[in-house]
């Protein structure tokens, strides 16, 4: 790892953020699968170490909350009755979302449960400098976990999507067809014009896009947790610094004012 020019640790990890698997960058690098991972790790470190410190004072005032389904090793109905699935399993991708300048603040990598919800909006609260206008979908452990980090310093609701009894039938992953959907408001007095996930539910497919891990129905999935947080951390820093948005036409970091210029793929490298 400590030998690789730095020429081709730009070349593997530019195939990554672009939707490439592990195996593929090995065919178009030569780079070797262990070598790629190890990068990948370091990567990772450094990139959350770049988001912890730069995330800070945001002046966020519009933000939506969603979760991205994935799984590391096997499917949850594939764990066997007394094998721990703590690393292994189904495993959700909480994200938030600037709706007006598609920063990502935070995100937290878990089960879905009360405890990862707990642990994104602890750290969204943390990150922000303002009282902002929170939408998240229905999941019921965003009251609990919104009312302890923010109490009342923020303006919250929940858009409630409803889904007509539609038979997904094997082997179909086409959402299904949403019949009604509900405002509740929770905390403070949010505008009614800007309760909604869609972007943050759009950011989802950009995950999908470019974390080849996240792709369905192939052998790409994320063999280990640290792997999968790893990749998601390299994901969203280049997403923030790297990747100029198509609408913004500057990086979200630069619409938030985090940065005043597009970063170099190699700000993201680990120090060897």
């Amino acid at each position: 790892m400590n030998t690789l020019p730095k020429e081709k640790q730009l070349a593997v990890l530019s195939a990554l953020v672009e939707g490439n698997s592990i195996r593929s960058v090995e065919r178009m690098t030569g780079v070797s699968q262990v070598t790629i991972l190890r990068l990948l790790v370091r990567a990772g470190e450094r990139c959350s170490s770049v988001l912890d410190a730069t995330m800070r004072d945001l002046a966020c005032s519009r933000v939506q909350v969603d979760e991205v389904w994935t799984f590391v090793a096997k499917k949850q109905r594939r764990i066997k009755q007394g094998e721990s699935d703590e690393e292994i399993g189904d495993q959700y991708v909480f994200v938030a979302l600037d709706a007006d300048t598609k920063l990502i603040p935070t995100f937290t990598v878990g089960k879905r449960d009360g405890q990862t919800a707990l642990a994104l909006m602890s750290d969204l609260s943390r990150r922000v400098a303002r009282r902002l206008q929170l939408t998240t979908d229905g999941f019921p452990a965003y009251i609990e976990s919104v009312e302890e980090s923010f109490g009342n310093d923020v303006d919250y609701a929940m858009l409630i999507k409803e889904f007509g009894p539609e038979d997904a039938g094997r082997g179909r992953y086409s959402p299904p067809v949403v019949v009604g959907v509900t405002q509740v408001v929770l905390n403070g007095h949010p505008s009614e014009d800007d309760i909604s996930t869609s972007y943050v539910e759009r950011q989802n497919l950009t995950i999908r896009m470019m974390c080849r891990r996240f792709t369905r129905l192939t052998n790409a999935f994320s063999k280990k947790l640290a792997n999968l947080k790893a990749a998601l951390a390299l994901h969203f820093a280049y997403y923030n610094f790297c990747r100029i948005h198509r609408t913004l036409r500057v990086t979200p970091a630069m619409e938030a004012g985090v940065t005043d210029r597009v970063w170099g793929l190699e700000e993201l490298l680990p120090a060897n």
